[in-house]
């Protein structure tokens, strides 16, 4: 079974993690079962950025991209050749290594 690394992040992670994760599922929904309380404004449906995740190993072995998320992506604070929706990157068979920006682009909470 693969492994998710999680680099330390001073609030979502602050000592990072490394969770077993099964093929098939997302990175986002990985990190939310183990306590990685990453943001989703908009429920995992690749509508907005908030699980913004830049994928600093093991890039090339998630599934690709399709033309939504990466329209998603292009919106992206601190976009990355390496970012991904986390609500999208569906691990398959090698290990992670995963960077959560310190910044993200919630227009749920920027419009209130």
């Amino acid at each position: 079974m693969p492994q998710i690394i999680f680099l330390p992040h001073p609030e979502l992670c602050p000592d990072g993690a490394a969770i077993e994760a099964p093929s098939g599922q997302t990175v986002l929904d990985v990190a939310l079962k183990n306590g990685i309380s990453i943001a989703h404004a908009c429920e995992k449906s690749c509508a907005c950025t908030t699980c913004h995740l830049v994928i600093r190993e093991g890039f090339d072995s998630l599934e690709e991209s399709d033309e939504l998320e990466d329209d998603m992506l292009d919106k992206a604070w601190g976009l990355e050749p390496e970012s991904r929706l986390g609500c999208q990157a569906i691990i398959r068979d090698e290990d992670l290594v995963v960077e959560i920006p310190k910044y993200n682009v919630n227009i749920v909470n920027e419009e209130h």
